[in-house]
């Protein structure tokens, strides 16, 4: 798996980018991502496209 670290603060982009805090925690709420600590995440390489989508989403 590899880690990924959340940004700060959202940019209120829609969709929102992939290192989003927000998608991040979506993504470990679905059980596709595991949180390490407060801004790290270790996540699975394949996401399926919908999880993605839905947790990007505004």
């Amino acid at each position: 798996m590899p880690s990924m670290t959340a940004k700060k603060k959202c940019c209120k982009d829609k969709p929102r980018c992939k290192k989003c805090p927000v998608v991040l925690k979506r993504l470990a709420d679905a059980g596709c991502a595991e949180r390490c600590d407060l801004r790290h995440y270790l996540v699975d390489k394949k996401i399926p496209k919908k999880l993605l989508k839905e947790a990007r989403s505004r």
